[in-house]
Protein backbone atom coordinates (compact mmCIF):
# COMPACT_ATOMS: atom_id res chain seq x y z
CA UNK A 1 0.00 0.00 0.00
CA UNK A 2 1.23 3.48 -0.88
CA UNK A 3 1.73 5.87 2.04
CA UNK A 4 1.85 9.65 2.08
CA UNK A 5 2.05 12.37 4.69
CA UNK A 6 -0.21 15.41 4.40
CA UNK A 7 1.32 18.45 6.10
CA UNK A 8 -0.04 21.91 6.72
CA UNK A 9 1.56 25.22 7.74
CA UNK A 10 -0.25 26.54 10.82
CA UNK A 11 -0.18 29.04 13.66
CA UNK A 12 0.59 31.92 11.35
CA UNK A 13 -0.86 34.73 13.45
CA UNK A 14 0.15 38.03 11.87
CA UNK A 15 -0.65 41.74 11.75
CA UNK A 16 -0.98 41.50 7.98
CA UNK A 17 -4.44 39.92 7.97
CA UNK A 18 -6.90 38.37 10.46
CA UNK A 19 -5.87 35.04 11.98
CA UNK A 20 -8.32 32.54 13.46
CA UNK A 21 -6.92 29.43 15.14
CA UNK A 22 -10.23 27.62 14.72
CA UNK A 23 -9.56 27.47 10.96
CA UNK A 24 -6.30 25.64 11.69
CA UNK A 25 -8.00 23.26 14.09
CA UNK A 26 -10.69 22.49 11.50
CA UNK A 27 -7.97 21.05 9.26
CA UNK A 28 -6.73 18.54 11.86
CA UNK A 29 -8.91 15.61 10.70
CA UNK A 30 -7.46 15.86 7.20
CA UNK A 31 -3.70 16.12 7.85
CA UNK A 32 -1.09 13.89 9.45
CA UNK A 33 1.50 16.54 10.31
CA UNK A 34 1.61 20.29 10.93
CA UNK A 35 4.32 22.93 10.72
CA UNK A 36 3.95 25.56 13.43
CA UNK A 37 5.17 29.12 12.83
CA UNK A 38 7.79 30.05 15.40
CA UNK A 39 7.46 33.83 15.55
CA UNK A 40 9.84 35.22 12.94
CA UNK A 41 7.45 35.46 9.95
CA UNK A 42 4.26 34.86 11.94
CA UNK A 43 3.08 33.13 15.08
CA UNK A 44 3.23 33.88 18.77
CA UNK A 45 3.93 31.91 21.98
CA UNK A 46 0.29 31.38 22.96
CA UNK A 47 -0.71 30.11 19.50
CA UNK A 48 2.31 27.81 19.45
CA UNK A 49 1.34 26.35 22.82
CA UNK A 50 -2.32 25.89 21.86
CA UNK A 51 -1.47 24.08 18.64
CA UNK A 52 1.10 21.84 20.31
CA UNK A 53 -1.42 20.76 22.93
CA UNK A 54 -4.18 20.19 20.36
CA UNK A 55 -1.93 18.30 17.94
CA UNK A 56 -0.65 15.98 20.66
CA UNK A 57 -4.23 15.20 21.67
CA UNK A 58 -5.12 14.50 18.03
CA UNK A 59 -2.07 12.33 17.37
CA UNK A 60 -0.70 14.64 14.69
CA UNK A 61 3.06 14.95 14.10
CA UNK A 62 4.43 18.36 15.00
CA UNK A 63 7.09 20.27 13.09
CA UNK A 64 8.76 23.66 13.45
CA UNK A 65 8.36 26.23 10.66
CA UNK A 66 11.30 28.65 10.98
CA UNK A 67 11.91 31.59 8.66
CA UNK A 68 13.90 34.74 8.17
CA UNK A 69 13.03 37.51 10.66
CA UNK A 70 10.53 39.19 8.37
CA UNK A 71 7.07 39.71 9.87
CA UNK A 72 6.28 42.67 7.61
CA UNK A 73 6.54 40.54 4.47
CA UNK A 74 5.46 37.19 5.96
CA UNK A 75 8.93 35.70 5.57
CA UNK A 76 8.95 36.13 1.82
CA UNK A 77 11.80 38.67 1.56
CA UNK A 78 15.06 37.23 0.25
CA UNK A 79 17.82 37.89 2.75
CA UNK A 80 21.51 37.19 2.47
CA UNK A 81 22.80 36.43 5.94
CA UNK A 82 26.00 34.88 7.22
CA UNK A 83 25.98 31.13 7.91
CA UNK A 84 26.31 31.93 11.62
CA UNK A 85 23.19 34.11 11.59
CA UNK A 86 21.16 31.52 9.66
CA UNK A 87 22.32 28.78 12.04
CA UNK A 88 21.26 30.84 15.05
CA UNK A 89 17.87 31.91 13.72
CA UNK A 90 16.97 28.28 12.90
CA UNK A 91 18.23 27.09 16.29
CA UNK A 92 16.32 29.82 18.14
CA UNK A 93 12.99 29.15 16.48
CA UNK A 94 13.12 25.36 16.57
CA UNK A 95 14.25 25.50 20.19
CA UNK A 96 11.29 27.71 21.09
CA UNK A 97 8.82 25.15 19.77
CA UNK A 98 10.71 22.28 21.38
CA UNK A 99 10.23 24.02 24.75
CA UNK A 100 6.44 23.73 24.45
CA UNK A 101 6.71 20.06 23.50
CA UNK A 102 8.94 19.47 26.51
CA UNK A 103 6.06 20.54 28.74
CA UNK A 104 4.24 17.39 27.59
CA UNK A 105 7.31 15.11 27.49
CA UNK A 106 6.91 14.94 23.72
CA UNK A 107 9.40 15.20 20.86
CA UNK A 108 9.43 17.38 17.77
CA UNK A 109 8.91 15.33 14.60
CA UNK A 110 10.38 17.55 11.89
CA UNK A 111 11.53 20.95 10.69
CA UNK A 112 10.29 22.67 7.54
CA UNK A 113 11.72 26.09 6.63
CA UNK A 114 9.27 28.76 5.49
CA UNK A 115 8.99 31.11 2.56
CA UNK A 116 12.15 32.72 1.24
CA UNK A 117 14.34 30.64 3.56
CA UNK A 118 12.80 27.46 2.11
CA UNK A 119 13.01 28.57 -1.52
CA UNK A 120 16.54 29.96 -1.29
CA UNK A 121 17.78 26.80 0.45
CA UNK A 122 16.20 24.73 -2.32
CA UNK A 123 18.78 26.16 -4.74
CA UNK A 124 21.71 27.21 -2.51
CA UNK A 125 23.90 24.32 -1.25
CA UNK A 126 25.68 26.46 1.38
CA UNK A 127 22.45 27.81 2.87
CA UNK A 128 20.90 24.34 2.79
CA UNK A 129 23.90 22.85 4.60
CA UNK A 130 23.72 25.47 7.36
CA UNK A 131 20.03 24.75 7.97
CA UNK A 132 20.67 21.00 8.01
CA UNK A 133 23.50 21.29 10.51
CA UNK A 134 21.41 23.46 12.82
CA UNK A 135 18.59 20.91 12.75
CA UNK A 136 20.88 17.92 13.21
CA UNK A 137 22.74 19.51 16.11
CA UNK A 138 19.45 20.17 17.88
CA UNK A 139 18.27 16.59 17.42
CA UNK A 140 19.78 14.09 14.99
CA UNK A 141 16.47 12.21 14.93
CA UNK A 142 14.51 15.09 13.44
CA UNK A 143 13.19 14.85 9.89
CA UNK A 144 13.78 17.70 7.47
CA UNK A 145 10.97 18.57 5.06
CA UNK A 146 12.23 20.14 1.83
CA UNK A 147 11.23 20.69 -1.77
CA UNK A 148 11.46 17.44 -3.71
CA UNK A 149 14.73 17.23 -5.65
CA UNK A 150 16.15 20.34 -3.99
CA UNK A 151 19.54 21.12 -2.51
CA UNK A 152 17.90 21.08 0.92
CA UNK A 153 17.05 17.40 0.50
CA UNK A 154 20.45 16.58 -0.99
CA UNK A 155 22.42 18.37 1.75
CA UNK A 156 20.32 16.80 4.50
CA UNK A 157 21.06 13.36 3.13
CA UNK A 158 24.76 14.21 2.89
CA UNK A 159 24.89 14.94 6.64
CA UNK A 160 22.79 11.83 7.38
CA UNK A 161 19.65 13.72 8.35
CA UNK A 162 16.42 11.93 7.48
CA UNK A 163 14.18 13.73 4.99
CA UNK A 164 10.69 13.93 3.55
CA UNK A 165 10.55 15.13 -0.05
CA UNK A 166 7.74 17.65 -0.22
CA UNK A 167 5.32 18.40 -3.04
CA UNK A 168 2.57 21.00 -3.18
CA UNK A 169 -1.11 20.45 -3.83
CA UNK A 170 -1.89 24.08 -4.59
CA UNK A 171 1.25 25.37 -6.32
CA UNK A 172 2.44 25.09 -9.91
CA UNK A 173 5.90 23.99 -11.01
CA UNK A 174 8.53 25.24 -13.44
CA UNK A 175 10.55 22.99 -15.74
CA UNK A 176 13.51 22.85 -13.32
CA UNK A 177 11.30 21.46 -10.54
CA UNK A 178 11.11 24.73 -8.60
CA UNK A 179 7.83 26.31 -7.57
CA UNK A 180 6.42 29.07 -9.73
CA UNK A 181 7.10 32.33 -7.81
CA UNK A 182 4.06 33.77 -6.08
CA UNK A 183 4.67 37.01 -7.97
CA UNK A 184 3.52 35.27 -11.17
CA UNK A 185 -0.17 35.00 -12.01
CA UNK A 186 -0.22 31.20 -12.41
CA UNK A 187 1.61 30.35 -9.18
CA UNK A 188 -1.45 29.05 -7.33
CA UNK A 189 -3.90 26.30 -8.24
CA UNK A 190 -7.39 27.55 -7.39
CA UNK A 191 -9.58 24.75 -8.79
CA UNK A 192 -10.21 21.59 -6.76
CA UNK A 193 -10.17 19.25 -9.76
CA UNK A 194 -6.78 20.55 -10.90
CA UNK A 195 -5.43 20.24 -7.37
CA UNK A 196 -6.59 16.62 -7.04
CA UNK A 197 -5.28 15.71 -10.48
CA UNK A 198 -1.83 17.08 -9.64
CA UNK A 199 -1.68 15.29 -6.27
CA UNK A 200 -2.64 11.93 -7.78
CA UNK A 201 -0.09 12.37 -10.56
CA UNK A 202 2.71 13.26 -8.15
CA UNK A 203 1.99 10.31 -5.85
CA UNK A 204 0.87 7.68 -8.33
CA UNK A 205 3.05 8.49 -11.35
CA UNK A 206 5.96 10.20 -9.56
CA UNK A 207 5.78 13.11 -11.98
CA UNK A 208 4.29 16.59 -12.30
CA UNK A 209 3.22 18.66 -15.30
CA UNK A 210 4.88 22.06 -15.36
CA UNK A 211 3.39 25.38 -16.44
CA UNK A 212 4.95 24.87 -19.88
CA UNK A 213 3.22 21.50 -20.28
CA UNK A 214 6.36 19.42 -19.71
CA UNK A 215 6.21 16.31 -17.52
CA UNK A 216 9.11 16.01 -15.08
CA UNK A 217 9.93 13.36 -12.43
CA UNK A 218 9.20 14.15 -8.79
CA UNK A 219 9.36 12.26 -5.50
CA UNK A 220 6.40 12.75 -3.19
CA UNK A 221 6.67 11.74 0.47
CA UNK A 222 4.66 14.59 1.97
CA UNK A 223 2.02 16.83 0.39
CA UNK A 224 1.67 20.41 1.62
CA UNK A 225 -1.64 22.19 2.02
CA UNK A 226 -1.53 25.86 2.98
CA UNK A 227 -3.90 26.66 5.85
CA UNK A 228 -4.25 30.29 4.76
CA UNK A 229 -5.46 29.41 1.25
CA UNK A 230 -9.00 30.40 0.33
CA UNK A 231 -9.88 26.77 -0.40
CA UNK A 232 -7.70 25.10 2.24
CA UNK A 233 -10.40 23.14 4.05
CA UNK A 234 -12.16 22.02 0.86
CA UNK A 235 -8.84 20.98 -0.70
CA UNK A 236 -7.80 19.08 2.43
CA UNK A 237 -11.10 17.23 2.70
CA UNK A 238 -11.15 16.20 -0.92
CA UNK A 239 -7.47 15.24 -1.02
CA UNK A 240 -7.84 12.95 1.99
CA UNK A 241 -11.03 11.32 0.72
CA UNK A 242 -9.59 10.86 -2.78
CA UNK A 243 -6.35 9.33 -1.53
CA UNK A 244 -8.20 6.91 0.71
CA UNK A 245 -10.44 5.93 -2.20
CA UNK A 246 -7.29 5.11 -4.18
CA UNK A 247 -5.98 2.94 -1.35
CA UNK A 248 -3.28 5.41 -0.26
CA UNK A 249 -2.67 5.52 3.49
CA UNK A 250 -2.14 8.91 5.13
CA UNK A 251 0.52 8.86 7.82
CA UNK A 252 3.51 10.86 9.06
CA UNK A 253 5.39 7.84 10.41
Amino acid sequence: MLEIDINCDMGESTHLWPYDITKDLALFPYVSSINIACGFHAGDPHTMHELVEAALEAGIAIGAHPSFMDRDNFGRSHMHLSPEMVYDLVTYQVGALQAFLKLYNADLHHVKPHGALYNMAAADPALATTICLAVKNLDKNLLLYGLSGSELIKRAQSVKLATYSEVFADRTYRDDGSLTPRSEANALIEEEDACIKQVLQMIGKESVTTTSGKTIPIEAETVCIHSDGAHALAFAQRIKHTLKRHGIEITAI
